[in-house]
């Protein structure tokens, strides 16, 4: 999948191509169906299969003090296109004069004159041009126009029981999931596990001193982070080998001035042979399962001990199970 980071790097022979457009944050089940339809598409009529996304979002431009951050870094979600077989990708850089484009100059430079689209594949609620002026009625008059068809994928419905078991299926709705720790509700939306992308760097060394080595994410680590809490997980190291591990994500209230941090204990590995597992420097991923309990603050070490080791053996059987 060739991967562009600005129109400048498309080459001017590109094409036809069937393109859709949009911030594809988590690349959730609902973004699979519009992005299988385009590839589906594309084959059929011999074009090329094209995204056109934002980076950084939109949200973190327009309103920063209430955006949440994003589900996945670029990186993953390049990773996650690709694998449903896309030819490729343009990331757009956003900002402000970006947005202020008319609905008819963003389909004029991007989609027609730089993608030389002939199909623009988009879901039921998309919006583009400046303050959104642009929808899907937008969308289909300028295609008669400029000569290029529209196809709408309908919305993908959730699948959780109670009141959200009708909502459609949304980065809204899992950046939710995640603030509150629930990552198996959210991983039925992303169609598989959340993931955190960083670098393994020093800690404190508390968790080697009682036993339990972990491996601690940088704080610039791609992805959202969920609730504070204890998880069941992988870990992914630089060669995509998978490690089961017990993740710890808080500041650890048994201790004082500890800072918020993502750290995962790979389990079944005696902390003597500690020295023939060296993360360090290395960028891993680590992918959340299912969460085990809240962070605790403990009456003393012991207490803490026995809770980590209850949370190892149930982070087996989870893991064992999955």
């Amino acid at each position: 999948m060739h991967r562009y980071h600005s129109l400048t790097e498309v080459p001017e022979d590109f094409g036809p191509s069937v393109v859709t457009v949009g911030n594809f944050d988590g690349v959730h089940r609902g973004h699979q169906e519009v992005l299988k339809k385009l590839v589906e598409m594309a084959r059929e009529q011999q074009r090329q299969a094209v995204v056109l996304t934002f980076d950084p979002h939109p949200a973190e431009v327009h309103r920063p003090e209430t955006h949440r951050g994003k589900i996945m870094g670029t990186r993953d979600k390049l990773d996650a296109m690709e694998a449903l077989g896309l030819d490729a990708v343009l990331v757009q850089h956003y900002n402000l004069d970006f947005a202020g484009q008319s609905p008819e100059q963003f389909v004029t430079d991007f989609l027609r004159a730089g993608l030389h689209a002939e199909c623009v594949v988009v879901g039921a609620d998309t919006r583009f041009g400046h303050e959104n002026s642009g929808d899907v009625n937008v969308l289909r008059s300028l295609g008669e126009q400029q000569g290029f068809d529209v196809v709408v994928v309908e919305d993908l419905e959730g699948e959780l029981v109670g009141e959200d078991s009708d909502r459609r299926i949304s980065s809204t709705w899992i950046r939710e999931l995640l603030s509150r720790g629930e990552v198996a509700e959210s991983a039925a939306m992303l169609g598989r596990p959340h993931r955190v992308r960083g670098t393994v760097v020093h800690g404190a060394a508390r968790g080697r001193e009682l036993g339990f080595p972990t491996a601690n994410l940088d704080s610039e680590a791609d992805g959202y982070v969920p609730d504070d809490g204890v998880y069941a997980g992988w870990l992914h190291d630089a060669t995509d080998r998978r490690w089961p591990v017990a993740v710890s994500v808080g500041s650890n209230p048994t201790f004082e001035g500890v800072s918020r941090v993502v750290e995962a204990h790979v389990i079944d590995r005696p902390v003597e042979r500690v020295e023939d597992f060296d993360l360090y420097g290395q960028e891993v991923v680590v992918e959340f399962v299912q969460r085990l309990r809240g962070m605790v603050a403990y009456e003393g070490v012991e207490k803490l001990i026995e809770q980590m080791t209850k949370d190892v053996e149930q982070t087996r059987q989870i893991l064992k199970a999955s």
